[in-house]
């Protein structure tokens, strides 16, 4: 459960939190995207003061329907926010959320720490050569297809095998290719139905056996959303509730919005813990 971020160990062993920033304005969650170099800093300042780990830093929306994004202009925006933010906070850990293997060069060059691809390299068949040169990091998901068709795409034998054995395969792949440091993500809300989701969370301990950190992102989507019947702007309390049922199930980190409560119920899920 230890993971090498630019030459500083962290053990994954206890959770981590990653907040997410979105520099488009077109992701599912509007409070998730920044535009401008000050509104970029005042999100980043409140997340590291609310206790953030890493901070996810996205061009892209990959909510369904998304166009792939253009890579040259994901480049420029990404390299020159991850310097912009290590500039003003060079301790901080940047993991950047690209399906690009450019922006990942650029931003790796520029400091960032890990690259959380959606497509675990199945976009661009130079990405994983890049993560292992410059020894990152890498977060891979589960997902079918990509945003554009990605939801017709949920027919599974059985979600939980299919979904395990395709990250049990990457993983040994990317492990074999070189890269040291493999986190899985199971990819809710990509390529598959509500109940699905439900069920990924549920069984999530399975994946324990991949041996690999797991990365739960439910942040406010649209399995908490659309069961409660209201919008991702009222999800919080859903979020914090499937959180800490991902956490029972063995999460390493969360993926959020919202950095304070994500902080908090790993706080009182360790707490309830001390007396297993």
């Amino acid at each position: 459960m230890l993971i090498n971020c630019k030459g500083t160990l962290i053990d994954l062993s206890s959770p981590k939190v990653m907040g997410v920033i979105n520099l488009n304005t077109d992701s599912f969650y509007s409070e998730s995207r920044v535009t401008g170099v000050q509104a970029l800093f005042n999100k980043v300042v409140q997340m590291v003061e609310e206790g953030a780990d890493f901070i996810d830093l996205g061009f892209m929306s990959s909510k369904p329907g998304s166009e792939i994004s253009d890579p040259q202009t994901e480049t420029l925006v990404i390299g020159q926010s991850v310097k912009a933010i290590l500039d003003q906070f060079p301790e901080v850990l940047i993991s950047v959320d690209t399906i690009h293997a450019d922006v990942a060069a650029v931003s790796l060059e520029a400091g960032a720490a890990i690259i959380n691809d959606i497509s675990t390299g199945t976009h661009d068949d130079q990405m994983w050569k890049i993560v292992k040169e410059y020894r990152a990091p890498y977060i891979m998901m589960h997902m079918r297809g990509n945003p554009q068709n990605m939801q017709i795409l949920a027919q599974y034998e059985d979600v939980v095998m299919d979904v395990l054995r395709y990250l049990a395969a990457q993983r040994n792949a990317a492990i074999d290719f070189g890269i040291n440091d493999v986190i899985i993500d199971p990819g809710f809300g990509f390529a598959k139905t509500i109940d699905q989701n439900f069920e990924l969370l549920n069984k999530l301990a399975a994946f324990k056996m991949i041996e690999a950190p797991i990365l739960v992102g439910i942040s406010r989507k649209s399995m908490i959303y659309k069961t409660l019947n209201t919008v991702a702007q009222d999800a919080l309390t859903g979020t914090i509730a499937l959180n800490f049922g991902a956490l029972e199930r063995g999460a390493n980190i969360l993926r959020v919005h919202d950095v304070k409560e994500a902080k908090e119920t790993i706080k009182l899920f360790e707490k309830l813990n001390e007396f297993n």
